[in-house]
């Protein structure tokens, strides 16, 4: 994997002494770049390609990492530490990471094509997103969530005219709650924004965009960011324990001796929370790689980071540490309408998560509370 999981696994390697040989497998056609700011700086026209890039060109070649792109791994054999890639090669390991990243989720849209639908999820993508861009005037989001949502704002900053169109009832419930959804929402009202909720789009005749409630939309394409799903089938084939992921203990190891994972794939063990969760957070993946790779040196360094991740709305920066898939009580201190506030995930009275919004500091103090904080 060529995310960044894969780069910070390279890094690591080097930086903690080890020479030997260290091959970076990715199967995107582009050398790593920083995917979370596709959605932001990137498709909203203020970072050029080149800064985009997760490492210097010659970062690769400097460090002696053999860097392969365009390159699929279709079968791994763990037992005789093996990978075939698609192109017949056979590469021997005597440690291997998967950071295979998730794929986003394609949906069957009577009517779509590639002209119309559009996804955002690698470099290629929103290379082909911006494109589009040229002569559009009008743009629909399918999905509320932190991908739609900041691409809808990327699209407003450029100028479009933008129809957000989600199922949900309020933007974002499920990972922050209704309060701090409808504040997001009304940002982006303010903003120009026109949603749909409570609907999504059920068929497409070229530029016009039918909704399950009837109301039809023109525009010049769609903009689907309706989620991911881990990228595990090369896991499964191999025989790894697959559960929402690929199951990894608190060392981050998969279920077979000298493969580890991390990044969207890995499951792993929360001591936070007590819980076997998954998370898709930049940040996360960076941590979870160089522990992984420190403990296929013989480390054996428990996995332990508090989760972490921003994100951008115009000028509103949403940044989120912990995790918390349901709570019972979310209290909010401060004002979330002026944009400077804190908003605690409870359960049970204890906190596993907290959002900050113009509190960047508190953002920070609560980390390190969590990080003391095991069950």
């Amino acid at each position: 994997g060529g995310g960044a999981a894969g780069v910070a696994a390279a890094a690591t390697l080097r930086s903690e002494g080890y020479q030997h040989d260290v091959t970076l497998i990715s199967a995107d056609d582009s050398a790593p770049y920083d995917r979370p700011n596709l959605s932001k700086d990137f498709l909203e026209g203020t970072a050029p390609d080149d800064w985009m890039l997760l490492r210097a060109p010659d970062f690769y070649a400097k460090h002696d990492i053999k860097l392969l792109l365009n390159a699929t791994v279709t079968e791994l054999d763990t037992g005789h530490r093996q990978l075939t890639l698609q192109d017949g090669r056979l590469l021997s390991y005597d440690g291997l990471l998967l950071a295979t990243g998730a794929d986003a989720v394609r949906l069957p849209i009577p009517g779509a094509t590639p002209q119309n639908v559009l996804y955002l999820r690698t470099f290629a993508d929103a290379r082909a997103l911006v494109a589009k861009l040229a002569g559009a005037k009008t743009a629909v989001v399918l999905g509320a969530s932190f991908i739609g949502l900041e691409a809808a704002a990327s699209l407003r900053k450029r100028g479009l005219a933008v129809h957000v169109v989600a199922p949900d009832a309020v933007p974002m419930t499920k990972a922050l709650g209704p309060d701090v959804g409808r504040y997001v929402q009304s940002l982006h009202e303010a903003h120009g924004v026109i949603f749909h909720l409570g609907t999504t789009v059920a068929s497409i005749a070229g530029s016009s965009f039918t909704l399950a409630n009837g109301q039809r939309l023109a525009a010049d394409f769609l903009v689907a960011g309706v989620g991911v799903r881990p990228s595990v089938q090369l896991a499964q084939r191999a025989g790894l324990a697959v559960e929402d992921g690929v199951v990894v203990d608190e060392y981050l190891q998969t279920s077979a001796p000298d493969v580890y994972a991390a990044g969207d794939i890995a499951r792993w063990p929360d001591p936070h929370s007590a819980e076997r969760v998954r998370v898709e957070h930049y940040v996360l993946a960076q941590r979870q790689a160089q522990v992984a790779v420190r403990n296929l040196l013989g480390r054996r360094e428990k996995f332990d980071a508090v989760p972490f991740f921003w994100s951008q709305h115009y000028d509103v920066t949403i940044r989120y540490v912990g995790h918390a898939r349901s709570w019972d009580a979310a209290p909010i201190e401060g004002s979330l309408a002026g944009a400077n506030c804190s908003i605690r995930y409870q359960r049970a009275g204890r906190t596993l998560a907290v959002a900050t919004i113009g509190r960047d500091r508190e953002n920070l103090q609560a980390e390190v509370a969590l990080e003391a904080q095991n069950v």
